[in-house]
């Protein structure tokens, strides 16, 4: 009887353990990848210290912080997989003067590894003045008074109203390449070996991954503003668009590393906007607002990031498709070939044409020259998915460096290939754009040698020798070209220092003259403008003549 429970027993345990281990490994199969919108970072605008626009009975700051907080309570309630982080929940400042409490807020958002920056603000417009009639007052003349009419204005509310949304101004773009650079959660491609560790900063490759991240941002970025545009519009609001703030930008969204934006929820100088945003309705509004934009924004990063375990679909399940073979060419635009259709023709036609087209046509001559891009030279291993080639069309490859016939730990990475030279020109041009900055051209196989052939040689140009030279003036003084008492005279002009009786001048010489008699009409000329010392000398200052 105890023999039978402990075989019992073990069969159990090894059942139950069974069933564990596949469970977990289940999990760990189907684990999905990060959701691309992970933490989202709200920042209401201003603070008690400094309270912002003001309206006939609220401030900017109030407002702000009671949509922030409707707002993120919506993305807490309907997105549980997204952390929400305030850059404050209270009417306190972060800092005691302005530019040290909008650090903060970025150094917030940073340090949080936000995935998404919201800063939430009302906008103001002066009162307008309008002349609502006229009055006659005295002025005193000499000894007696003169009437003058004046005018007497009336000033009301602003009636400017809508909503915007900003994006940081393109000028800025080295700012926020500054913020790339500064934070700490940017990270090497996820394909490469080193995909854990901080970028190098001083990695020349660092430039075209922050150009590549900082260009991705801000397609996020102008992308969301428009959502959160379109849902404004939606519920009847009057939309300014979305747009960039003048060339000074907002500091705050050019300081944090990530897509960011700035909304603007309305006038609070126009009262019945005022009224608006302080009631619950317009604030429960405005939240939903861009609650449903950032939905919509959410969506669309998930449809087109892809989970990198997803697995193919049974070949059963998967349609019948017709491979076509795909080539880049750089100066089309449709760089997909179509499949050719089959002619119905009986085959002796078809025979009879095929004589005929190969007895008329001589077979074209091949180029037999190929040409690549060499993007650059790095020890470090990138995928054809890198982000460094988003945006380069085409072949990609990867060769290992040979140093007196022994392979080192260096990799070229080499884009091609390209049929004639001038495609492989406007390439190369392409690649330097992008970051590449030390990108060649090379031909194909890298045989250095086929591509001087195929290179045409340079045209001899005469050299042409300069014999006279034109001495203006020797003096202590010191000018530069575009002086004053150089005026008139076109060319070079050039300064030598000399030394006379111990001391140093400066000697100032208008030279390359090809014929003396050139040399003595510019001569007339620099007398003319009052170098009346002038000489003609020859071009190692041999003097020539003294008129």
């Amino acid at each position: 009887m105890r023999w039978n429970r402990f075989w019992i027993f073990l069969g159990c345990a090894i059942f139950l353990g069974t069933i564990l281990l596949y469970a977990t490994n289940r999990t760990v199969i189907g684990k999905k990848q990060n959701p691309p919108l992970r933490t989202i970072v709200i920042d209401p605008g201003h603070s008690a210290q400094t309270p912002g626009a003001r309206g006939k009975y609220s401030t900017e700051e109030e407002v702000v912080l009671d949509v922030a907080l409707q707002l993120g309570k919506l993305i807490e309630a309907n997105m549980k997989d997204v952390r929400v982080v305030y850059t404050r929940k209270t009417r306190n400042a972060l800092a005691s003067t302005l530019r040290a409490d909008l650090n903060e807020r970025a150094i917030i958002a940073n340090r949080e590894k936000g995935d998404l920056f919201i800063s939430i603000h009302c906008n103001s417009a002066g009162p307008t003045r309008r002349v609502t009639g006229y009055k006659t007052v005295y002025v005193k003349k000499g000894k007696r008074k003169v009437p003058v009419k004046r005018a007497i204005y009336a000033t009301s509310p602003s009636t400017a109203q809508g909503t915007e949304t900003y994006v940081w101004a393109t000028g800025k773009n080295n700012a926020k390449t500054e913020s790339l650079k500064e934070s700490s959660v940017i990270m090497l491609d996820a394909n490469s070996e080193d995909a854990n560790s901080v970028l190098d900063m001083s990695d020349p490759e660092t430039f075209i991954l922050l150009n590549t991240l900082r260009n991705a941002y801000f397609d996020q970025s102008l992308r969301l503003s428009t959502l959160i545009e379109d849902e404004f519009t939606n519920v009847g609001r009057i939309s300014r668009g979305a747009r960039q703030r003048d060339e000074k930008g907002i500091w705050v969204l050019q300081a944090t590393a990530m897509p960011s934006v700035l909304v603007e929820l309305g006038f609070i100088s126009n009262p019945e906007e005022e009224d608006y945003l302080n009631s619950a309705n317009g604030q429960s509004e405005a939240a939903n607002c861009i609650f449903k934009a950032i939905k919509r924004y959410k969506d669309e990063l998930g449809r087109y990031s892809a989970p990198e375990d997803r697995q193919a679909a049974p070949a059963s399940e998967q349609p019948n498709v017709q491979s076509t073979p795909i080539s880049y060419n750089p100066r089309s635009r449709n760089n997909t070939k179509k499949p050719a259709v089959a002619a119905s023709a009986s085959k002796s036609t078809a025979k009879a044409t095929t004589r005929q087209v190969a007895s008329s046509r001589k077979p074209a001559a091949k180029n037999p020259y190929k040409y690549d891009v060499q993007l650059l030279v790095s020890d470090k291993k990138y995928t054809r998915n890198a982000s460094i080639f988003n945006k380069l069309r085409g072949t990609i490859r990867k060769e290992q460096v040979v140093m007196n016939s022994r392979k080192v730990n260096k990799y070229k990475y080499i884009w091609g290939s390209f049929k004639s030279q001038s495609e492989a020109n406007a390439a190369l041009r392409q690649a330097k754009q992008l970051g590449f900055r030390k990108a060649t051209l090379m031909g194909g196989g890298n045989d250095k040698a086929q591509l001087a052939a195929a290179t045409p040689a340079k045209k001899s140009v005469p050299k042409v020798t300069f014999k006279y030279d034109i001495q203006l003036v020797i003096t202590d003084k010191r000018y530069t070209r575009s002086a004053p008492v150089f005026k008139g005279l076109r060319g070079t002009i050039i300064r030598e220092t000399v030394v006379i009786n111990r001391k140093t001048l400066n000697k100032y010489i208008w030279v390359n003259f090809k014929t003396e008699s050139e040399a003595n009409i510019a001569l007339k000329k620099a007398k003319k403008a009052g170098f009346w010392n002038a000489s003609v000398i020859s071009a190692d200052n041999n003097n020539v003549a003294s008129r």
